[in-house]
């Protein structure tokens, strides 16, 4: 298998400014049109609120069959329950989320910068997490405790991958580490998250980290986040771009931006 077929780039959500219509095929749904351009996008709605299996049957209804979606576990438990007594939760959870099929590709774990790492928690959690959902999972931890080498027993026991995220809180955050079939990047907007886009330099330099990954024999999804400023969808298109071309062509043709970053999510 060619390394880049093993890339997936796309974005969190598939909302499509009208200035970026040319992407994309006119006809259809947002999602429907998305899916013309990209081969995977990252559902963050669930984080705030649930949909009902035959939603998530709709979406996978509207999209191709190479097609795959992320699906972010719900802030009731990662930041209100802090992991902690979940299995109710995670039973409605994934029994939503079996409504898109085969065509759920994995799950994202993002957990709170206040919540510290403990063994007897996180292992019991992702264990109840394991007994439903086979899929492939990432965890985006945001506390220092989360990448010391003792946590790596816990990541190898569940195949739990490491999101590799930017901007990174510490070092050990910018890269992919951990265990399962998959690697992840989510790329939140730099300097300013969630508004500001990234430059052609940047774009290159994760365009050969994803590639090396992929060489490796493990599927590589980059998600972009930097959504509030309307630039993940023109993001997620030059690294496609720079995956198909020479990775020295880049042009910086990064946007300007001045508008006031929100708090991590």
């Amino acid at each position: 298998m060619n390394a880049t077929s093993s890339v997936r780039i796309g974005c969190a959500g598939w909302s499509i400014l009208s200035r970026h219509g040319a992407h994309f095929e006119s006809a259809g749904s947002h999602l429907a049109r998305y899916a013309t351009r990209f081969d995977v996008v990252e559902i963050n709605s669930s984080f705030y609120r649930s949909h009902a299996p035959a939603t998530y049957a709709r979406w996978a209804a509207s999209v191709p069959r190479a097609f795959r979606f992320s699906v972010k576990v719900p802030k009731d438990i990662t930041h209100e329950a802090r992991l902690q007594g979940t299995g109710s939760l995670l039973s409605r959870f994934t029994d939503e989320v079996a409504g898109l099929g085969r065509r759920l590709g994995g799950l994202l774990v993002q957990l709170p910068p206040s919540l510290v790492f403990d063994m007897r928690t996180a292992n019991t959690f992702f264990a109840m997490l394991r007994r439903r959902a086979e899929v492939p999972v990432a965890c985006e931890p945001r506390h220092p405790s989360w990448f010391e080498p003792r946590v790596d027993a816990t990541l190898k026991r569940y195949d739990i991958t490491r999101v590799a995220a930017d901007p990174a809180l510490i070092p050990q955050a910018a890269r992919p580490h951990g265990f399962g079939p998959w690697t992840y990047w989510r790329w939140h907007g730099s300097p300013r998250m969630y508004y500001d886009a990234y430059d052609a330099s940047q774009l290159h330099d994760l365009a050969v980290a994803l590639l090396a990954h992929a060489e490796r024999r493990r599927a590589a999804w980059c998600i972009f986040d930097n959504t509030a400023g309307g630039h993940a969808i023109a993001n997620a298109v030059q690294l496609q771009q720079l995956m198909r071309g020479p990775l020295s062509a880049a042009t910086d043709v990064r946007p300007q931006s001045s508008r006031k970053a929100p708090q991590p999510r």
